[in-house]
């Protein structure tokens, strides 16, 4: 009897011990440290906290964040839409009537982007819109807080074509279709008139 009382005494101050040091340690800030650190894992002994916004702890260089367009770059292709497992890429093109440009490895842009939205609110972020573009337009940032109010603050919009610019290349886009389809007839009655 003895014994178990003595054994429920250390038990319980070995416990109340680990308690109160934590106590005391959740107060103090965290030494922020590299992940490649050798002493890593033994510098989290201290305490668990730290003191956001005002520590931060490293972010990996190879983190997945938030995504980021560069649209000077996209070629408007519809890969990262069309891969994306939770359809979180909306995009719409439209085609152009010449060459529009270049991106920066060389590839020609024929298709102008009306709209490109990602909803990070929907976004998993497994990576992979960034492995399937051609022209590596979109890439995972290394930004990770993005803190917003309202959810639709989470769309983020990269197309930089205004929605009277896009009816204006749309009416463009028709009219070289009529012509081309009046051409096209005209030079099968020619065809026909002549045989």
């Amino acid at each position: 009897m003895f014994k178990r009382t003595i054994n429920g005494l250390t038990t319980a101050w070995k416990g109340l011990s680990l308690t109160i040091k934590h106590l005391f340690t959740s107060n103090s800030k965290r030494e922020i440290v590299s992940v490649t650190d050798d002493n890593y894992f033994k510098k989290q002994n201290d305490t668990n906290t730290i003191q956001y916004p005002h520590q931060e702890l490293p972010v990996p260089e190879v983190g997945r964040y938030q995504l980021d367009v560069e649209i000077d770059d996209c070629i408007v292709c519809d890969l990262c839409a069309k891969i994306c497992p939770v359809d979180c890429i909306d995009i719409e093109s439209i085609k152009a009537t010449e060459v529009i440009g270049q991106t920066s490895d060389g590839s020609k842009k024929m298709l102008y982007a009306a709209k490109f939205d990602i909803d990070m609110a929907k976004c998993m972020y497994c990576g992979l819109c960034t492995i399937v573009c051609p022209t590596e337009c979109i890439v995972m940032t290394n930004q990770y807080d993005r803190t917003v109010f309202e959810l639709k603050d989470l769309t983020y919009e990269f197309s930089d074509m205004s929605p009277e610019d896009a009816a204006e290349k749309r009416i463009l886009l028709e009219k070289q279709q009529a012509e081309k389809q009046a051409a096209k007839l005209a030079a099968m009655k020619a065809k026909e008139g002549g045989a």
